[in-house]
């Protein structure tokens, strides 16, 4: 039996094959506005069942001459021609737009939003939005689609948020999307399929529990690089403030938990700062492998960030200097994302 399971679905392996090669024929962009061209109709399980029973019905009403029979059927007929109708114009003329999401880290759920626009002059129900395809995107979490569902007002719009997660760090485009509806009557299924252009920079997920910060190195070129640095004011070690301490060198950053008594007040350490420099150094991130190094280092940079300090970043192909600020950081995710 276990080898039977391990057998994969020849319709299934057609049936991807053939979706991955007409999805290839898309064209990447983060815009689109549906039309006959690239809007999809299908009848539904309960569609097909309706269409069993009117042809039933159709059958019976022949054989027994039955008038009532043929009202009947020709009613239930009449309306599943409407309900299609609808259901494809609920699609037809839509804008679809996407937000370009920020930068997240691996393993946790990227969220972006899709801005639905309606330039009609009447409502438009029940539509919903979702990753075509999960199992490419997470194949650890199987195949199930989350649908986000809107109804886009006359003359308006409606934004709607998908997620998923990314496999890995790196930079990354984003998944393949589809659009549907059933409404009004769920016999028939529309839908269509974008390819949104836009990517994403995924950072090494942050260590949970990582060391603390690694000691700093002495400066290059001796009390020259200290006096640079004491009239920059740039300073890369911090200390608990001591009664009597400049109230310029606080980090104001952390002065939140301060007790009143000036415990949990943080100073920059001048004299530190004078002889040595912090380096988030690849080579000394632990003998782990190659993510696990990536991802203590990423703990160090948001740590460092948080503290206030200077600090530089050695990797096995760059290396970027001593600073701080949000711009610093980024720079420095960016080259822990594409190591």
């Amino acid at each position: 039996m276990a080898a039977l399971a391990s057998i994969p679905n020849p319709f299934a392996f057609v049936r991807g094959r053939f979706q991955k090669w007409w999805q290839s024929k898309l064209p990447f962009t983060d815009s689109v506005t549906l039309t006959q061209r690239n809007v999809y109709i299908l009848p539904t399980r309960p569609g097909w069942m309706l269409g069993v029973t009117l042809l039933t019905l159709l059958v019976a009403s022949i054989n027994y001459q039955l008038s009532l029979g043929y009202m009947l059927t020709f009613l239930l007929a009449g309306s599943a021609l409407v309900g299609m109708h609808v259901c494809h114009g609920t699609l037809r003329g839509l804008a679809m737009n996407l937000v370009a999401p920020q930068a997240h880290y691996a393993g946790a759920a990227a969220i972006f939003d899709v801005k639905l626009t309606n330039a009609g002059r009447k409502v438009r129900h029940g539509i919903g939005v979702s990753v075509l395809d999960p199992h490419d995107v997470d194949p650890k979490k199987g195949t199930e689609r989350h649908w986000a569902w809107t109804d886009v007002p006359a003359q308006g719009s409606s934004v709607v948020q998908v997620a998923f997660t990314p496999p890995r760090r790196g930079l990354h485009r984003l998944p393949t999307l589809t659009a549907e509806t059933r409404f009004p009557l769920g016999t028939f299924r529309v839908w269509t399929v974008w390819r949104p252009a836009s990517q994403i920079l995924v950072y090494p997920a942050p260590e949970a529990h990582p060391p603390p910060l690694p000691p700093g190195e002495p400066r290059s070129g001796g009390a020259a690089a200290a006096l640079r640095a004491q009239s920059s004011g740039e300073f890369d070690g911090v200390r608990g403030y001591r009664r009597g301490d400049p109230m310029k060198l606080v980090v104001w950053k952390k002065a939140a938990k301060d007790d009143g008594q000036g415990n949990g007040l943080v100073v920059r350490d001048t004299q530190q700062a004078q002889r040595h420099e912090l380096w988030l150094d690849f080579s000394s991130a632990g003998s782990a492998g190659v993510e696990q190094k990536l991802s203590r280092l990423c703990a160090w940079v948001l740590m460092a960030d948080k503290l206030s300090l200077d600090y530089g970043l050695r990797l096995p192909s760059l290396e970027i200097k001593p600073a701080s600020g949000e711009a610093h950081k980024r720079l420095c995710l960016e080259a822990l994302a594409v190591c």
